[in-house]
């Protein structure tokens, strides 16, 4: 089963809608400004602890959720809601201050200091501060000069900051109201918190010992680029389709503490599951050195660039760079008549184009189209402007596309797209920057 984008959304609208349910439930009506403010405060508090639940499901890596949402998007939605979050517990904040100095009559630096004094609200300011190392270490500029491990420690964190908001939230006046608030409100915390534990930590326990994955081969496919095989037991269960990726992480010096997620570069084939790496970073360039024997612990599949988007007979699949990883799964493994499969591969010279004897054995063996867009991005001549799409791929405009990228490629491709007549809703990507 997959949760579609659209019925997520509607989902976690209505969840917050019930929010505001709750609050209007017990506001009381009154032009008094210590009132007013208490209102704000209340509003903003309850929406805060709903959207720090809501950035923790997302990430839970639910398989319906990661299957029918996509994992670049639910990243998104969880960077994008994670700012509004930071931003209702800041408002949370200062407005119950501001309505305690008013009603104690008080200045604010005193009005802080007597609050400290409870334990429910200290234990508020330190989830606060918790989840304000988290999104300052999110911010571009500061993601890019931190080790993706501290990075990753810094927002284990935040399950710190939900653990202390729900224990300031129990004990306030708008979930404690009633039993039945005070029962539901835990039940919710609890069901993301089983989640989250299950997903993120028993299946992938229970996967290793289950199919027992080694490293079974390293090649080199050109400068810098590798495909690494792993064998394991069972792996059909898995139901790995092409089109999506596996979090790995090879048990060995340099790289067993990180989780690296690489799409699958061919189908599952005799208990063997291959993944392609290009060397972009310290990880990456480890992943060359592998040995054969190497124990491996996988968590997936996730991604939903999977056969299950199609919608019509005809399919372009567009790769720029290592992207061609999960197309060459596809370009292989999607059902089509002879004629109607295409493959455009964009790269920066023809030293870059890997895994070409098996893109042209798969292109003459099922009568598809397979198109080297070669040249530096910098060119006067673009070979995925609109025009040239249109010329290399006939009735582009009735074709379900499949795009996988570096960011700026993928979003001009899009646009492209969209110029020559295709459908936005047919234009199926995942990117990720990291």
């Amino acid at each position: 089963m997959k949760t579609a984008p659209r019925r997520l959304r509607a989902g976690l609208a209505a969840g917050a809608a019930a929010v505001v349910l709750l609050w209007a439930a017990q506001v009381r009506p009154s032009a008094r400004p210590d009132d007013l403010i208490g209102a704000g405060a209340h509003l903003t508090g309850l929406l805060a602890g709903y959207g720090v639940l809501v950035m923790l499901f997302l990430m839970a890596r639910v398989p319906a959720v990661e299957h029918g949402v996509g994992a670049d998007r639910l990243a998104r939605w969880h960077a994008f809601g994670g700012r509004w979050a930071l931003l209702l517990v800041a408002a949370h904040g200062l407005l119950a201050l501001l309505v305690y100095a008013l009603r104690g009559g008080t200045d604010l630096v005193t009005a802080n200091t007597d609050l400290l004094g409870y334990p429910a609200v200290a234990a508020a300011y330190a989830a606060a501060a918790l989840l304000a190392c988290a999104g300052l270490a999110s911010v571009r500029a500061v993601r890019r000069r931190i080790p993706h491990e501290t990075w990753r420690g810094i927002h284990l964190l935040t399950y710190i900051a939900a653990a202390l908001g729900f224990v300031h939230q129990l004990a306030g006046p708008d979930v404690a109201v009633t039993s039945l608030t005070t029962w539901f409100w835990a039940l919710l915390h609890t069901l993301v918190a089983v989640l989250l534990v299950w997903y993120r930590a028993v299946v992938p326990v229970r996967q290793a010992l289950r199919h027992g994955l080694r490293v079974a081969a390293v090649e080199r496919e050109g400068p810098d680029v590798v495909s690494v095989t792993i064998r394991g037991g069972r792996l059909r269960e898995l139901q790995a389709e092409p089109g999506q990726f596996f979090r790995w992480r090879f048990l060995r010096r340099g790289l067993w503490h990180t989780a690296l997620p690489f799409s699958l570069s061919a189908p599952v084939h005799d208990d063997c599951l291959r993944i392609t790496v290009k060397a972009l970073g310290a990880h990456s360039r480890r992943v060359r050195r592998l040995r054969p024997g190497t124990r491996v612990l996988a968590t997936g599949p996730f991604g939903a660039l999977t056969r299950w988007r199609r919608t019509r007979p005809k399919v372009l699949l567009i790769a720029g760079g290592i992207g061609i990883t999960p197309m060459r799964a596809l370009f292989e493994a999607l059902p089509a008549a002879p004629g109607d499969l295409t493959l455009l591969y964009r790269a920066g010279d023809a030293g870059q184009l890997v895994l070409r004897d098996e893109l042209e054995a798969i292109a003459a063996e099922r009568q598809a189209a397979l198109h080297y867009l070669v040249g530096r991005s910098d060119e006067a001549y673009d070979p995925l402007a609109p025009q040239a799409l249109r010329s290399l791929v006939p009735e582009l405009a009735d074709h379900d596309v499949y795009l996988c990228g570096p960011p700026g490629m993928t979003d001009a491709t899009t646009a492209s797209l969209i110029r020559a007549g295709v459908p936005s809703g047919r234009i199926h990507s995942e990117c990720f920057t990291s």
